[in-house]
């Protein structure tokens, strides 16, 4: 597979400078072995613990699979072998000063990193990679054309049917080095296959038909508040076996939750988040989106733009190394703003509109916003599909998704 160059490839290398471990995790898929072997190939051996043989050598005897895979190696999917890390730690311990020993990667969250941060808490830095940003695919597409096309495509127009069949692709690697593949087979294949080696090696799930049908009812409520008891009731299971299945998407990547802002951080946990699919590609197979104008003018449209832009915002932080902490905004009287992107010095308010023509009405809730959270609240942006970008008002930018 051709491959595209990832903005987290600077940020990889410094880490790998100062650490003697490091995780990259991400979802499956999402080019993590890919960025590691261009990366570190020529230098770091490599072993895929999801492979059953490896597996077993690994489990059975750690001190001699270590021995056989001395550093700098990558332990690729080193979930499946957690009893592994207490010798890896063993080994970092006995040669401290040496930087860059161990490269680990894995697709599960939650469960990865609490084994990983037990035993290698103070040696190791930890990295996530999602699939790509929409920069890192228009380098990708500029680096196809002839050498005088080759330019940065800030502000440049793109059409709305083109950024809405891009919505229905979805931003996976695998789809962007391939331009001309069929989406659809790929995203039910990835579908498939997720819920066959991820969900079932979690354990949680005994029934992955109606476990599918939680991932469509929750692709129809994107954006919305989940109100768990009425999806349990929807689908004839408990509220608790939703908060479980809800846990597995979050620890494999496949969703982003939202919680609404607080300066009281206890009342942000208490309140109804809402839930975003990490890939809008995603969405829109689970929704069972085929054609960009019904996926524009159809009722997910909003949500389909807003999971985008979300996933843009989410996407840039990491791949930079940073914690992307994006809220929601809501008042008792019925405003609300899109997302509340939080900075140590600042919250950025951004309200996200499916018309391509953007008014200045378009961001009074941000003005709102504004006004009740004086000056901690930055200048905000109205994000929208067109390829306009000029003020609002006071303190407010339409903002061309393009731009992002």
């Amino acid at each position: 597979m051709p491959y595209i160059p990832r903005s987290l490839e600077p940020v990889l290398k410094k880490r790998l400078a100062d650490f003697p471990a490091l995780v990259l995790t991400g979802p499956r898929q999402s080019g993590k072995t890919t960025l590691l072997r261009h990366v570190l190939g020529k230098r770091y051996t490599y072993a895929a613990l999801d492979l059953s043989d490896v597996r077993e050598v690994a489990t059975s005897d750690p001190r001699g699979f270590l021995e056989a895979y001395p550093p700098p190696v990558i332990f690729d999917e080193v979930q499946y072998t957690p009893e592994l890390l207490p010798y890896i730690r063993e080994r970092i311990d006995a040669h401290r000063e040496k930087a860059g020993q161990y490269v680990l990667t894995g697709s599960q969250n939650l469960l990865m990193l609490e084994k990983v941060t037990e035993s290698l808490a103070g040696r190791v830095a930890i990295l996530r990679l999602l699939p790509l940003t929409q920069r890192e695919l228009d380098a990708r597409r500029r680096s196809a054309l002839p050498w005088e096309l080759q330019r940065p495509r800030r502000g440049e127009v793109r059409a709305l049917g083109e950024l809405w069949r891009q919505f229905l692709r979805g931003w996976y690697p695998e789809l962007g080095a391939h331009p001309r593949r069929d989406s659809h087979p790929w995203h039910a294949g990835y579908v498939e296959t997720y819920l066959e080696r991820d969900v079932r090696s979690l354990r949680q799930v005994g029934d992955l038909a109606q476990f599918h049908a939680f991932l469509r009812l929750l692709a129809a409520r994107s954006g919305q508040l989940l109100n768990l008891a009425d999806l349990g009731r929807d689908l004839g299971v408990a509220v608790n076996t939703c908060r479980a299945w809800l846990s597995i998407l979050e620890a494999t990547y496949q969703v982003i939750i939202v919680r609404p802002y607080h300066a009281n951080v206890g009342k942000r946990l208490v309140k109804m988040p809402k839930v975003y699919f990490t890939d809008v590609g995603t969405l829109c197979h689970l929704a069972r989106l085929r054609d960009p104008e019904h996926a524009a003018a159809g009722p997910l449209g909003g949500a389909i733009l807003e999971t985008a832009v979300l996933s843009e915002i989410v996407k840039t932080h990491l791949h930079r190394g940073d914690e992307a902490a994006v809220h929601f905004w809501r008042t008792s009287a019925g405003l609300e703003v899109d997302f509340l992107v939080e900075y140590p010095d600042r919250l950025v308010p951004i309200e996200v509109k499916l018309s391509a023509t953007p008014r200045p009405k378009m961001g009074a809730s941000i003005r709102q916003l504004q006004r009740d959270l004086g000056d901690r609240c930055a200048p905000g942006y109205v994000v929208h599909p067109g390829d306009v970008r000029l003020p609002l008002g006071h303190g407010v930018q339409a903002l061309p998704f393009g731009d992002l």
